[in-house]
């Protein structure tokens, strides 16, 4: 099955975190300009990151940026000031949630194809898109009868939360939407379609490929699911469940805060806390939903892996970055503290 993260990312996620006093803050952000030079734009950026202690992933291309990073609140405001100064990001949106501990492990800013992968180069948001639909907005959308509300994310994330009366594509990339569209969708018959997703990215450019295919009234959640559960005050907020995102945290609730959910290090998948409570769950090892698919190898080398993450907890420390001679010393330290126990 396809990992939903990154191997490093996968690394910070298991590796121990510290609490930091007050709270970090996590900020999402994207745009879709024109940025002949991007590949110069990358250096500039990651030292104005590192240099503010600011930690998580740029993406960067011809067609704009997409990131989400995490830090303290001067940081965060100094290198969000940074990208603005750039007359093509003066104007530059972003979403804030929070957590309690540094959501990402290291600072990269990656040079892509697409800032979000669709694999239909003709399709250009910069060129025309979707109406973009204020969070006040988008409720009187999900309430129309004549409205047909679309979930752009993966089946995955659909599955923990979501809007209701939502459809779901059930894909497991964003390079599939098209395949849904051409599959399920008519312009002659859903006259009027609306689009959300988890910051916004996918459903503009979604509504991109739509209105490429003689699509006429489509709309797409301005800033997405982020933006709104940032706005939108409790008694009005229809969102329902929680929402995945890719880093650490797995997943927020309505008020932005992390979520119950964790992730499978064998399939990668968020777990539930009632899927935690199977026979079939097993920590670091395996969830319901991939316990039939491991392998002797596979599960061998997952439990060599939570003994790792094990060891680190027990000394305090992280599982990455220690030399293999020290790893070995220190989980033959466990084993025979385990043994005389």
């Amino acid at each position: 099955m396809r990992s939903l993260y990154p191997v490093n990312l996968l690394n910070d996620m298991t590796s121990r975190t510290h609490p930091v006093t007050g709270k970090i803050i996590v900020a999402a952000l994207y745009k879709f300009v024109h940025l002949p030079d991007f590949r110069e734009l990358r250096l500039p950026l990651l030292e104005q990151c590192r240099k503010n202690s600011i930690k998580g992933t740029f993406l960067l291309a011809e067609e704009g940026i997409n990131g989400t990073i995490a830090g303290f609140r001067n940081g965060i405001d100094t290198v969000l000031n940074y990208l603005r100064s750039d007359a093509r990001l003066s104007d530059l949106e972003h979403k804030e949630s929070h957590d309690d501990h540094m959501p990402f492990y290291r600072m990269k800013v990656k040079l892509k194809k697409e800032i979000v992968t669709m694999g239909r180069p003709d399709i250009d948001p910069r060129q025309k898109s979707g109406k973009r639909a204020s969070t006040k907005e988008w409720n009187a959308l999900l309430v129309d009868p004549e409205v047909l509300i679309i979930d752009t994310r993966n089946q995955y994330e659909f599955e923990i939360g979501t809007f209701r009366n939502t459809v779901s594509p059930n894909t497991s990339t964003f390079s599939k939407f098209p395949d849904y569209v051409e599959r399920e969708l008519n312009p002659e018959k859903h006259k009027k379609i609306a689009m959300f997703c988890t910051g916004g990215i996918r459903c503009e450019k979604a509504t991109s490929y739509l209105l490429h295919h003689g699509f006429k009234e489509v709309y797409h959640l301005n800033g997405g699911i982020l933006k709104y559960l940032e706005e939108v005050k409790p008694e009005e907020n229809l969102w329902q469940g929680e929402c995945f995102v890719f880093d650490r945290r797995v997943a927020v609730d309505k008020n932005l805060e992390k979520g119950s959910h964790e992730i499978c290090y064998s399939c990668r998948m968020p777990v539930s806390p009632a899927e935690r409570k199977s026979p079939k769950y097993e920590q670091g090892i395996s969830c319901p939903r991939c316990i039939d698919t491991l392998t002797e190898k596979k599960r061998a080398s997952l439990r060599e892996r939570q003994l790792q993450v094990r060891l680190a907890e027990s000394h305090q420390d992280q599982h990455i970055g220690i030399p293999v001679e020290e790893k070995r010393k220190k989980r033959q330290s466990v084993q025979s503290e385990n043994l005389s126990l």
